[in-house]
């Protein structure tokens, strides 16, 4: 076995709220798992779909309600955090923070990586965005 990561999932105070900031900023499709508190997320095409049995290029996950209070302002992360691949950073930054996050920080350009930002989503969890390209267009991988 490889050990790759194969799903993720984002604690929600407010799933609801979650949902709909994750849907209008990165086009995730969620749905509600029965009765329960727990959505699975689909991010898209290349992700892996555990009903094909093949793995792709990126994972699927799952959102679930927080037990316990959300992030408090400027603390250490706990726990991981996503980076997510991403065309335009710089104008998904912006619509970030019009839906509701912040900027945790700013998006640089990262010689061979690519263009590389950090938002908190409106219940504060940590996420990162990397596009493959520099500010000025060069391929940075």
């Amino acid at each position: 076995m490889s050990n790759l990561v194969v799903h993720f999932e984002i604690h929600g105070t407010e799933p609801q709220q979650l949902i709909d900031f994750y849907s209008k900023l990165l086009g995730w499709t969620f749905t509600q798992y029965g009765e329960m508190e727990y959505w699975s997320i689909d991010t898209g095409d290349g992700s892996i779909r555990p009903s094909e049995g093949a793995a792709g290029h990126g994972i699927n996950g799952g959102l679930l309600r927080r037990e316990g209070s959300a992030p408090m302002p400027g603390a250490s992360v706990k726990g991981c955090n996503l980076v997510i691949a991403v065309d335009g950073i710089d104008g998904l930054m912006a619509t970030g923070v019009e839906l509701g996050g912040s900027v945790a920080l700013a998006a640089e350009d990262m010689p061979g990586l690519g263009r590389l930002g950090y938002l908190l989503d409106p219940d504060g969890n940590v996420f990162g965005m990397l596009q493959s390209t520099l500010s000025d267009g060069t391929p940075a991988m």
